[in-house]
């Protein structure tokens, strides 16, 4: 153990900028608690898993505050998925405007370019007040028989460096050199031993409106495609083939994409006189196999593990981004529980646990029976509804599934926490009022033009707010002897 008497001592270090690690930064730093964010690389980099789901647009990220930098960026919409696969001849189409969970205004998620994505999410952490240091690479954990103390670093320049916290963060993704210092061992699904191939290609056909946006998944007799619309002039396409089929993608990756592609009609015709892209970050054919796995434990005594460095399942209804991001949040509450001595660090780590597995485990026993190409539509909207326990009709609760919210918290789908919603409706009337002014309403003007008088609407805005929030209630726990959530959804409170 380092016992270096002058090392930095902070509240967290989280180890990796990607949308967990920089999910959970911004969330305790909300708190007001010192957070040091280490990244090996500089942003932006490339990264895959490029579809988000909308309980992570505007459930997850509308709480961190970076929901209107999203919208900004011009990202794809996706309005829903559309499915060649199961005993249907046909595509199919679900819609998340089905579940009335989503508004109008929210039934929608983005298809995103992860080096743009996730630049935002760490460039919004630094202005929350995360302390972000890039081509940082963490290089062992500092530990004692009883927790967690810290980590060892090398800087961009080689130098050596000793970061202290009461909190280490593995948000370092699936190639993570420190998980197992929670005392976790990897564990990969035997069902999913898929292996992937796949690239870019400079644009090809579009689903008809208003589906465009969508993901496309095609079952083909060995395995599935995945078509990803990132923009008009670029596409992501990946073959996922079974282990017992690995040998398809063996040898030249160009040649192997194209056979398959060859395979599978409707893609052929989809990227028919396209051109795959051979430059720059999406220029390069990439391999990933042995994707499914949960680590045996994801946290310990001063470290936790979220995003890939803990678990992630088969991509065919991109849940990995979402994994990662709900497991920040949940891992930011427990982390902002244990610092604000609210509640017992083993209770606030156990909800977090539990809720991360049951999130992950909802997916997997459907996804294991998705991937039954002979059954229909019925019966894949059923087993949505048989393993989430949804009170919702059967297509209801697939779609509910597929979006993020299975769990039913209100935080993934109302637009964040009390006051924030209060918060916001403040910002919307102050805008109201400049634009009643703006058009010089003569009966209203000589008041509202006061700044006293705006300065006074806004501040009792913001009071009845915070008294709104603490009037409020914790949402009921998930779990009948588990915890609740607080109502600012930023940690964890006792049940009523």
């Amino acid at each position: 153990m380092n016992t270096e008497p002058h090392a930095e001592e902070v509240d967290v270090i989280v180890v990796g900028g990607g949308p967990s690690g920089s999910t959970l930064a911004t969330l305790v730093a909300l708190r007001g608690h010192r957070v040091v964010l280490l990244e090996k690389e500089k942003f932006p980099r490339w990264q895959i898993g490029e579809s988000l789901l909308p309980a992570t647009v505007h459930g997850v990220c509308r709480l961190t505050g970076v929901t209107d930098e999203l919208a900004k960026a011009g990202f794809t919409k996706k309005r829903g998925g559309t499915q060649l696969w199961g005993a249907n001849p046909e595509p199919w189409t679900f819609a998340f405007s089905v579940s009335s969970r989503w508004t109008g205004e929210t039934s929608f998620a983005y298809q995103v370019e992860r080096s743009k994505f996730d630049q935002i999410l760490l460039d919004h952490a630094r202005t929350k007040g995360v302390d972000v240091r890039e081509q940082h690479t963490v290089t062992d954990v500092i530990d004692d028989d009883a927790r967690v103390r810290g980590v060892c670093y090398t800087d961009a320049n080689g130098n050596a460096g000793t970061l202290r916290a009461r909190y280490v963060v593995d948000a370092s993704g699936n190639t993570s050199r420190i998980y197992r210092r929670a005392g976790a061992s990897r564990q990969y699904s035997e069902f999913f031993r898929n292996v992937a191939l796949f690239g870019y290609f400079q644009g090809g056909k579009r689903l008809p409106e208003p589906n465009s946006g969508n993901v496309f998944s095609c079952a083909f007799d060995s395995g599935w495609f995945w078509y990803i619309p990132l923009r008009p002039d670029l596409t992501s396409v990946g073959a996922v083939v079974r282990a017992e089929l690995a040998d398809k993608i063996q040898g030249d990756p160009e040649k192997a994409l194209k056979n398959l592609i060859a395979e599978c009609p409707t893609i052929s015709d989809y990227l028919d006189g396209v051109p795959r892209i051979t430059e720059g970050q999406y220029g390069k054919l990439r391999v990933r196999k042995d994707y499914s796995y949960a680590n045996t434990s994801f946290w310990r005594p001063g470290m936790v593990l979220v995003g890939d460095a803990a678990c992630f399942v088969d991509p065919v209804f991109s849940s990995g981004v979402h994994l990662a991001t709900y497991g920040a949040l949940l891992a930011a509450r427990s982390i902002n529980s244990a610092l604000d001595e609210g509640i017992d660090e083993a209770a606030a780590f156990g909800e977090f646990e539990r809720r991360y597995r049951r999130e992950f485990g909802v997916y997997y026993e459907f996804l294991t029976a998705f991937y039954d190409l002979n059954a229909n539509t019925d019966s894949y909207f059923w087993s949505a509804k048989k393993v989430t326990g949804n009170t919702s009709s059967e297509l209801e609760s697939f779609v509910e599934l597929i979006g993020g919210v299975s769990s039913a918290e209100s935080v993934l789908t109302d637009g964040g926490s009390t006051e924030e919603r209060y918060r916001r409706r403040s910002g919307e009337f102050a805008e109201a009022v400049d634009e009643l002014v703006a058009t010089e309403e003569r009966s209203m003007v000589p008041i509202i033009k006061s700044s006293i008088v705006k300065r006074a609407i806004q501040e009792g805005a913001r009071e009845q707010a915070r008294l709104q929030s603490e009037r409020a209630t914790p949402e009921p726990p998930i779990f009948s002897d588990g915890l609740a959530t607080a109502p600012d959804g930023l940690s964890w409170s006792l049940p009523t």
